[in-house]
């Protein structure tokens, strides 16, 4: 679903993401872990086509994010970690805008609005402006409208971040079912507990390289997701002190 080769952004003499390979497959929850400034973001506005990048390539679903970014943003959704939305509209008339943009029919839009919308307690807030909605409501706007394509691939910045524990839990179990339906979903984010019992696989990167991955269980082995993150920046500074 997702193919990330030799993928490399550079900004003057530093490379954010440095000869970067990851492959997401249909029905995965793939974790993306890194200190601040590791390359987790740079990485996720690449695979949307926000960002252009120096070397390699991105495939989503057989298609280069370069070559044919409409047809690859038909099969995406983006979910950034500060969502942007047009607070001049009402929430309802955001979501129209999007399901517009997807073609989205009139019976499956109303659909999956009333279905996200209940579920996140936010129907009774859709006629009120998006400049009124606290950070929260504002993050559960943007996830709705991410799911409202039914994409194939959704990508997450720290999705979880401003979320009530109700709301986190519910999502948590969204991406399951979009996943369990053949999707898949590609997610950066700090809490180390949630990616481990959430994700399928996970990825560590640092200083813009893949410094582990693999499946949940190889990677962490017998200790915790947070242990061996832990370990693994330790050892690699220790690695880069001693150049």
């Amino acid at each position: 679903m997702l193919k990330i080769e030799h993928l490399t952004k550079q900004y003057g003499e530093k490379k954010a993401v440095d000869d970067l390979s990851l492959h997401i497959e249909a029905g995965e929850i793939y974790g993306f872990i890194g200190h601040n400034g590791a390359g987790k973001t740079t990485t996720l506005k690449a695979c949307t086509g926000i960002m252009d990048f120096d070397q390699g390539d991105i495939l989503i679903n057989g298609r280069s994010i370069k070559d044919d970014p409409i047809a690859c943003k038909r099969d995406i959704a983006y979910i950034p970690d500060n969502p942007d939305l047009y607070e001049f509209m009402t929430g309802i008339q955001f979501l129209n805008f999007i399901a517009d943009i997807f073609e989205i029919s009139e019976k499956d839009r109303n659909e999956r609005i009333k279905k996200y919308a209940d579920a996140f307690e936010l129907t009774d807030s859709l006629g009120q402006s998006v400049s009124e909605y606290s950070h929260g409501m504002k993050q559960k706007l943007a996830i709705i409208s991410a799911l409202i394509h039914q994409p194939k691939l959704v990508l997450m910045d720290e999705p979880f971040v401003g979320l009530d524990p109700k709301a986190s839990h519910l999502l948590k179990g969204m991406m399951r079912e979009l996943c369990d339906s053949g999707s898949a979903i590609f997610f950066s984010t700090h809490v180390l507990e949630v990616a481990e019992k959430l994700c399928d696989k996970v990825a560590i990167i640092k200083q813009g390289r893949l410094i582990k991955s693999g499946t949940m269980e190889d990677v962490k082995g017998d200790t915790s997701l947070e242990d061996v993150f832990l370990e693994l920046e330790e050892t690699s500074y220790e690695k880069s002190s001693l150049k």
